[in-house]
């Protein structure tokens, strides 16, 4: 039951399935009153209806966001990217509106539905999983309500839990409901199930999600109603990581030829990775020599070996230039993940790897639905017990003599998400814990100067790929904040970016980013924290980008305006980078050419005017960012590759291998990097096959020319044409050191001004994005709540001209 003082005035929303809720309410201990409700059927609009339909049940209600006391939303399990709109869109609104946020399953959701229908007795949900599963629930429906006969959410394949069901001694009492009936009841008919309820009720509704929610049960940190810790219910890890895990645990590969030299990669930082069978020899002798002289037995390899290859399991190692120097792992048990084993080499600790390995287990176990997290540890080991305590866990029980006489053991929980510490910098995504509502400073004279000169403020969301970013700009066009939190280390070791992990992650990380933006913006006007109401509009990246990324910040961006009234300004991402050179140029006005170089893009642009863009040429495959990644992850040399590749190639020849220049000479604006890259990845080979080892510093010194030598003649070639007197860089790849250098050569001898952002703002920020946002905020130039995200938005969508 979650803990109330008061009756409290909630709206309710749930997206995570084709039916839209979106229902006003009263909630008094466990009583629920209706007051209004807009739900309906919405398949794929729902970030597009959501928010209207909010406000029409408002209206229907008499009421306004501002008398809402608390927000609830379905956590699913449903559909991914459904309910992260669910959950984004309720983030902004109880951070828009400084309530109480509050999840509930969406499976008890349909259940309670049932029951508000009449129905009692067995009742088996079938959510739909897709491709082929489904999240089975079995609840009894008493006159109290549903009562859950499972302890968590879970995902099945169909005919499992058609088997499982129909082993049941039960199973004639059960009548079925759910969304995954839609395509699935055939299954459970040739089975013999008979009784199901009306199609009608097939789906959660609002009324449904308020009683499940007055009745989940919420305890612990949960319960206060913290937007930070309210995520969705996965039931699973992304395919990337399920299909690594799988590989991870099979039988050894065939040996491959090493290529390059340790030294050649002395500067690669420490990075984390699940742990393959081919670690194994290292963590048992890492874990041989932690616990040498140790009371208790260590873990042999057969023992990692065995835990690689069972279900359930997470293990995550730290490793540095191949050296493993730490791990992790541990074993889902019902709705707990016992965390069984963490090893930091002894010359590496204090450097926070204990930390960032709990925090990959942590992320894992959320996503298999895990509610809390249990450990043991020595009594008498004073610096774990610590760092555990620091992450939110407490002691729960002692077991003497467990490591052997006089050495007890303690058994410690926590619940997820684990504690985070944050310094202002967040390097990583992750749920902010603190008080909720956030305490406010009082403000004195010298803050109201500060605000009156300010002038109007804009608060800017940039969550396009894997960084969740958002800043603040005054009137005058200062920067006030601006935050980014990365999510490297979850990419790296596939090679790029996972749309679904950047997803998750996004909207783990959203409410922090806001915090602390708001807090950096305060601090900068001298009144220690901003507060929505201080803001006079929100922007938000709506494309181009990966559209499960986008859609996290559109929602979240909505959520706020819908409850604070705040105009809603959508910005292109590609045109951010354009004006990311006015941190550097501050007078730059077109025309001029610019070259938009970055993980998903590379092309020419010719612009006429702000918001006047002409595009000369794009590229026909590959971008640049993306060769540069394809190359390295060929070479084993990490991700992103674009710094590892410029880092090697200053210690190597350029011209030591001839690669080709692919179009440099076609008499176009057009680019293609997949020949290059193919030409690279078949000289490895050729390298391998005759036993050479290769030159890693050549070889990346040559790749890179080969790329820069096309960039900068068909720039040079672009403005001649057009006869601008500026050139400008934009995106990610604008960071590289050879690039800036040949721009600036090239374009010196000519008298052409050339214009390189600052390194801090290359890669993707919202500090561009406030920029565009600004001129969009003088121009008028604002979007309704019917914004979606647009993963193909050409540039110059949304922009103004002139």
């Amino acid at each position: 039951m979650i803990a109330l003082e008061r009756t409290m005035t909630v709206i309710a929303l749930d997206t995570s399935t084709d039916m839209l809720c979106a229902t006003v309410g009263r909630i008094d201990g466990g009583a629920v009153q209706l007051l209004a409700s807009r739900d309906h059927l919405c398949r794929r609009m729902s970030n597009v209806e959501l928010t209207g339909s909010l406000l029409d049940a408002l209206g229907q209600a008499g009421l306004t966001m501002a008398d809402m006391d608390a927000v609830i939303v379905g956590r699913g399990p449903g559909s991914f990217t459904g309910v992260r709109i669910g959950i984004a869109t309720a983030k902004g609104i109880a951070c828009g509106l400084g309530c109480a946020l509050y999840g509930a399953s969406t499976l008890d959701a349909v259940a309670w539905t049932a029951w508000l229908a009449g129905e009692r007795g067995l009742l088996g949900v079938v959510g739909d999983a897709m491709r082929g599963e489904v999240y089975p629930g079995v609840y009894l429906l008493d006159e109290d309500g549903p009562q859950r006969a499972f302890a968590a959410e879970s995902v099945a394949k169909v005919d499992p839990c058609v088997a499982a069901w129909n082993e049941r001694g039960d199973r004639g009492g059960l009548v079925l409901s759910g969304d995954g009936l839609k395509k699935h009841k055939a299954r459970f008919e040739k089975a013999g199930f008979a009784r199901y309820l009306d199609e009608a009720l097939w789906y959660p509704s609002g009324e449904g999600l308020l009683h499940a929610a007055a009745a989940s049960g919420m305890d612990g940190r949960a319960a206060s109603g913290d937007p930070a810790l309210v995520l969705p219910i996965y039931t699973r890890l992304s395919d990337a990581e399920e299909n690594e895990r799988k590989r991870l645990g099979m039988a050894e590969p065939p040996s491959v030829a090493t290529t390059g030299t340790a030294d050649a990669l002395a500067d690669i930082h420490l990075q984390l990775r699940p742990m393959s069978i081919n670690d194994v020899e290292q963590v048992a002798q890492l874990e041989a020599r932690a616990f040498s002289g140790a009371p208790h037995v260590s873990w042999t390899r057969r023992m990692f070996e065995d835990e690689l290859a069972q279900p359930g399991r997470s293990w995550w190692v730290a490793h540095d230039r191949g050296t493993i120097i730490g791990f992790a792992g541990g074993v889902l048990a019902g709705d707990d993940f016992e965390i069984a084993d963490v090893v930091v080499d002894d010359g590496r600790r204090r450097e926070g790897i204990a930390t960032r390995l709990l925090a990959r287990l942590a992320y894992d176990a959320q996503m298999l639905n895990a509610q809390t997290a249990s450990l043991e540890v020595d009594a008498d080991n004073a610096p774990a017990r610590a760092l555990y305590g620091a992450l939110g866990f407490a002691q729960a029980g002692r077991r003497p003599g467990y490591y052997g006489s006089g050495h007890d053991a303690l058994i410690m929980a926590a619940r997820l998400p684990l504690l985070t510490t944050n310094d202002g910098a967040l390097t990583e995504p992750g749920a902010s814990i603190r008080p909720w509502p956030i305490e406010v400073p009082p403000r004195d004279a010298a803050a109201g100067t500060a605000f009156a000169e300010a002038g109007d403020l804009i608060l800017a969301i940039e969550s396009s790929c894997d960084e969740t970013a958002i800043a603040v700009i005054d009137a005058g066009g200062r920067v006030l904040s601006s935050i980014v939190a990365t999510q490297i280390d979850f990419h790296a070791r596939f090679g790029g970016v996972v749309p679904e992990i950047a997803s998750r992650k996004h909207t783990e990380a959203i409410v922090g980013v806001f915090e602390e933006a708001l807090r950096q913006a305060g601090e900068a006007l001298g009144c220690g924290m901003l507060v929505p109401r201080d803001l006079s509009a929100v922007a938000v990246t709506a494309g181009p980008g990966l559209v499960g990324a986008l859609v996290v910040g559109v929602a979240f961006a909505k959520g706020l305006c819908v409850a604070t009234g705040l105009p809603l300004i959508a910005a292109n991402h590609l045109e951010g980078h354009l004006f990311a050179n006015l941190f550097e140029t501050p007078d730059l006005e077109p025309p001029f050419v610019a070259s938009l170089v970055s993980g998903g893009n590379t092309m020419l642009v010719h612009v006429r005017a702000w918001g006047d863009y002409e595009i000369l040429g794009t590229t026909i495959d590959d971008a640049v960012g993306e060769a540069f990644d394809k190359v390295a992850k060929a070479l084993g040399l990490g991700y992103p590759g674009g710094p590892i590749i410029s880092k090697l190639a200053t210690q190597g020849n350029p011209r030591a291998i001839a690669f080709p220049r692919a179009m440099m000479h076609s008499r176009d604006y057009r680019f293609s990097l997949s020949g290059l890259k193919t030409a690279v990845i078949t000289y490895i080979e050729g390298e391998n096959r005759a036993g050479r080892p290769i030159n890693l510093p050549d070889l990346a010194a040559s790749f890179q020319a080969a790329v820069v030598d096309v960039q900068v003649a068909k720039a040079v070639a672009a403005v001649e044409e057009y006869g601008v007197p500026d050139f400008c860089v934009g995106g990610g790849v604008a960071a590289n050191p050879a690039l800036r250098a040949a721009y600036l050569e090239a374009f010196g001898k000519r008298g052409v001004r050339v214009t390189v952002p600052p390194l801090s703002v290359c890669g993707d920020n919202a500090a561009m994005i406030a920029l565009v946002a600004l001129r969009s905020y003088k121009a008028g130039r604002f979007q309704g709540l019917s914004l979606d995200a647009d993963p193909n938005a050409p540039l110059g969508t949304w922009s103004v001209r002139g």
